[in-house]
C-alpha cells in the first residue's frame, strides 16, 4: 500500500464517479494518500475519518500557518496554488492566541445580524430571484437560484449593492474552478473591491459586518481586514451555493424526497443533512503543516509537509460509514464544517444553514411541482477537486405569477 503511486488532484475521477473514486483510494492507499498538486507539488491527503479527526484536533502537531511549509522553494510565483497556499493575515491561517482573537472578532461581526431579521432578508431575496423565472416553465436552479442566493445574502451582510455582489460571486467562483491567469485576476478583483469597501466604512461606518470588523478592538489594518473578508466570503458563499444545489439535486432524483415537492417541508433538513455526508460541498481543503516529524496511519509525515484535509472522502470512510444514507444524514458527526479550533465558526454555520433551509423552503412553496428536465445521469459536477457542486440543474414547472414588491 505505501508504495502505491501518488494520486493527482487533476484526476478526472474527482469530478466523475466520486463515490467510486473515494472507495478506490481507501482500498488502494488507506487513510492517508500521497497526492500531487498542480506542478507536481507533493502533499498528503487525509481521507480516513478517524485520522482526519485527529489532525483537526491537534493543532500543536498539525499546524495551520502555511509559513511552516517546506515546499515554498518548489512553488513558482505564477502558480495558481499561490492563491490557495500563500499565508494571509486572517483567521484561516492564524494560530494560538492570534487565532482566538480573530475568531472572536469574526464571530461577533457575524452574530450582529439577528436570526429572525436574517430569515426575513433571505426570504425576500429568494422570492426576488424566483420572480425572475417563475413566469416561465423552465429554469436552471443552479445558475439562476442557488448560485446567487448566498451571494446576495452575504452581500447584504457586507453592505454591498447587487452589482457588487454579482462581481464578487463571479470572482470567487473563478478561484475555485480556474487554474490559469484568471485565478490571479479574480483575486486582484476581490482585493480591490474589498479595499474600496473598507475605506468607505472607515469614513462612514454602518451596521454591516465590515463596519463591525473595522470597529473591533482587534484593530484590523486594511490588509488584514481585506484578507479576513476574503476568507469569510470563500468559506460561506461557494459552499452554501453547492449545499443548496446538491440538496436540490438529491430531492429531484431520489424517490425518498419526492414528497417534499408537494408540501413535506420537513424533508428539506433531511436532504441538507444527507448531502453533508454524501456530497460535501467542501471536498478538500489545504491544509495543515506538520510541526515536526510524525507518523500518521503508517505514513511518515516530515516536518513542514503539506497535509490536505479530505472532508468528502473521510465522510465516506467505510470503517465508520453507515450504509444507509438516510441514517447517516441524521448523524451530525460529519466533518463537512471541519472540526476543532479551526472549524467553520458557529455563527457562520448558522447563517449557512439558515440560507440553505429557507432558500429551499421558499422555492418549494412557490414552485411545488418542480421536476428535473434531464435524466439524473446527465447532471454534471463542477470540474474541481476542492468543491462538490453541480454545473447546472435544469427543471420544469407550472408557471406562476411573480410576487413583486421587493
Amino acid at each position: 500500500m505505501n508504495n502505491a503511486q501518488p494520486v493527482r488532484l487533476s484526476d478526472v475521477r474527482f469530478t466523475t464517479d466520486l463515490a467510486a473514486f473515494h472507495a478506490w483510494m481507501h482500498r488502494e492507499h488507506g487513510p492517508v494518500v500521497p497526492v500531487l498538486l498542480e506542478g507536481d507539488i507533493s502533499a498528503w491527503l487525509v481521507i480516513g475519518y478517524k485520522e482526519l479527526h485527529h489532525v483537526l484536533s491537534t493543532p500543536s502537531v498539525f499546524a495551520r500557518s502555511s509559513t511552516r511549509w517546506n515546499g515554498w522553494d518548489r512553488l513558482p510565483p505564477e502558480s495558481p496554488l499561490q492563491t490557495v497556499l500563500a499565508p494571509m493575515p486572517n483567521l484561516l491561517f492564524a494560530e494560538g492566541e492570534d487565532h482566538r482573537r480573530r475568531s472572536a472578532a469574526v464571530g461577533a461581526a457575524l452574530d450582529s445580524a439577528p436570526p429572525h431579521e436574517l430569515r426575513t432578508v433571505v426570504t425576500r431575496l429568494a422570492d426576488r430571484l424566483i420572480d425572475e423565472f417563475c413566469g416561465d416553465s423552465r429554469a436552471d436552479l443552479r445558475t439562476q437560484y442557488a448560485e446567487w442566493l448566498p451571494s446576495l445574502v452575504l452581500g447584504r451582510l457586507y453592505g454591498f449593492d447587487d452589482q457588487e455582489v454579482r462581481a464578487l460571486a463571479k470572482a470567487m467562483s473563478a478561484l475555485f474552478d480556474s487554474s490559469g491567469p484568471e485565478v490571479f485576476e479574480a483575486y486582484t478583483e476581490l482585493v480591490g473591491r474589498f479595499g474600496a469597501a473598507i475605506a468607505a466604512r472607515r469614513a462612514a461606518p454602518g451596521s454591516d459586518v465590515i463596519s463591525h470588523l473595522v470597529a473591533d478592538p482587534l484593530g484590523y489594518t486594511d490588509e488584514e481586514l481585506t484578507a479576513e473578508l476574503i476568507g469569510i466570503l470563500g468559506g460561506g458563499d461557494q459552499p452554501t451555493t453547492e449545499w443548496i444545489g446538491n440538496a436540490l439535486r438529491l430531492m429531484l432524483t431520489d424517490d425518498r424526497f419526492s414528497a417534499s415537492f408537494s408540501g413535506a417541508r420537513s424533508n428539506v433538513r433531511d436532504a441538507l443533512a444527507e448531502v453533508l455526508w454524501e456530497d460535501s460541498p467542501s471536498q478538500i481543503n489545504a491544509g495543515r503543516y506538520a510541526a515536526h516529524d510524525v507518523e500518521l496511519a503508517g505514513r511518515l509525515i516530515r516536518q513542514g509537509d503539506l497535509v490536505m484535509l479530505g472532508y468528502g472522502a473521510a465522510n465516506r470512510d467505510p470503517r465508520v460509514r453507515d450504509p444507509d444514507p438516510g441514517r447517516a444524514g441524521a448523524n451530525h458527526a460529519h466533518l463537512s464544517f471541519s472540526h476543532g479550533k479551526h472549524a467553520c465558526p458557529h455563527a457562520a454555520q448558522g447563517i449557512a444553514e439558515l440560507i440553505a433551509t429557507t432558500g429551499i423552503e421558499v422555492l418549494l412553496d412557490r414552485l411545488p411541482d418542480i421536476e428535473l428536465a434531464i435524466p439524473p445521469e446527465e447532471v454534471r459536477w463542477r470540474p474541481s477537486p476542492w468543491a462538490r457542486g453541480v454545473v447546472s440543474l435544469p427543471v420544469t414547472f407550472t408557471p406562476s405569477s411573480p410576487l413583486g414588491g421587493f
